[in-house]
């Protein structure tokens, strides 16, 4: 098993334990969303609270049922998955609003239906989203974050997990114009993202007609030239990711090295700070960077095996489930202590959290479909 280094450090049957725990809350959870006219991101008031159909979180739901659905093989997570995937539609048909999460939104949803059903709907959203982030490139190198009238020239460090997007296109379609955006983006984001040290901006601003280097403003890390842990967690992942569509070295090189920084800096908690270099009389705590992290960890380590790995990712999985997880019916969302940004939505929850967790478990229990990579089915 590919990540047996990580299973043995886990108590024993951690994973069959924990995804029981999940088989019970998430068919609550969707008995719940069924309610609702709009996909769950986060809480309020102890309920789902509304969000637009085009935010950049909501394929996370639908990818979480698909999940739990590979994982007990209940037609109920299916049917819950298709439901969300169809409401997203309104936002395929409002384009115009989307920016780079689409991977985020279709990839790990749209794409792994298709994987798993051919479904040909589910096809061809995913490569309409796949369509929409290569005409966010600019040739300059780099892939156009948002869409304000002042960031035609903005980037961020979150990209690198939508990048899987355009490898599974150029994929299925044998047009390889995909994959080289998004080579050129994780080559741009090597350059002027990764710092010496290991740490990430998680904002880069550039000429948007010759591609220099303007500015890194703090985003959602506290200050610039800080490092907020949630970017540093998508680096460490997503440049796993480009090596495993790739087999580029220089990917898996930048990814052990965002790793190692990662690891360097876990506090003895086992959930990581919002920001590594947060002031340290002013305690905040993302444990979504803690998700995301554990299954890049979990990643990296099946190929490059690092003792350091394994260990970060067990310790980080058994906090979650023994500390920071809600298992009861009281309130949707399972993982807390999450956090938006550093100095808004601190310590809420976020579904994306519990996606990556799910994830983990999945891993764990042999799952063959890699939401990031849905169409190239592991051993």
């Amino acid at each position: 098993m590919k990540y047996a280094a990580v299973k043995t450090l886990l108590p024993a049957n951690w994973a069959e334990g924990v995804l029981e725990k999940l088989n019970r809350k998430l068919r609550w959870e969707a008995d719940e969303a069924a309610k609702a006219d709009f996909i769950p991101y986060t809480t309020e008031n102890g309920c789902w609270k509304p969000t637009a159909i085009d935010w950049w979180t909501n394929g996370f739901w639908g990818a979480q049922l698909w999940q739990m659905h590979l994982l007990t093989g209940d037609g109920f997570y299916r049917d819950a998955a298709v439901r969300a995937e169809d409401m997203m539609d309104a936002a395929l048909r409002d384009f115009k609003k989307l920016h780079h999460d689409v991977g985020f939104m279709w990839l790990i949803q749209s794409g792994v239906r298709h994987a798993v059903e051919r479904n040909a709907d589910s096809f061809d959203r995913t490569l309409f989203a796949a369509n929409m982030l290569a005409g966010r490139f600019n040739p300059s190198g780099f892939i156009r974050a948002w869409n304000g009238e002042d960031q035609q020239g903005w980037a961020i460090i979150d990209c690198m997990m939508n990048l899987p997007l355009l490898c599974w296109a150029s994929r299925q379609t044998g047009d390889p114009r995909f994959e080289l955006i998004a080579r050129r983006h994780a080559d741009t984001a090597m350059r002027h993202f990764v710092r010496p040290d290991g740490s990430c901006n998680h904002i880069v601003v550039f000429d948007p007609l010759n591609g220099a280097y303007l500015d890194n403003p703090a985003g959602q890390g506290y200050a610039s030239g800080s490092c907020w842990s949630r970017g540093q967690a998508w680096a460490l992942y997503g440049f796993t990711l480009m090596y495993l569509n790739t087999g580029d070295e220089a990917y898996l090189n930048t990814a052990k090295k965002t790793a190692d920084y990662f690891i360097a800096h876990l506090t003895p908690d086992g959930v990581p700070d919002c920001d590594f270099r947060q002031p340290a009389d002013r305690v905040v705590k993302d444990n979504a960077a803690g998700a995301i992290a554990a299954c890049g960890l979990m990643e990296l380590n099946a190929i490059a095996p690092d003792p350091a790995y394994a260990r970060a990712a067990a310790e980080m999985l058994t906090v979650m489930d023994s500390v920071c997880a809600d298992w009861s019916h009281d309130e949707p969302g399972i993982l807390k202590l999450c956090t938006e940004r550093y100095g808004r939505g601190e310590h809420i929850r976020m579904n994306y959290a519990d996606y990556f967790l799910i994830e983990a478990v999945g891993k764990l229990q042999g799952q063959r479909v890699l939401a990031w990579r849905p169409d190239v089915r592991r051993p």
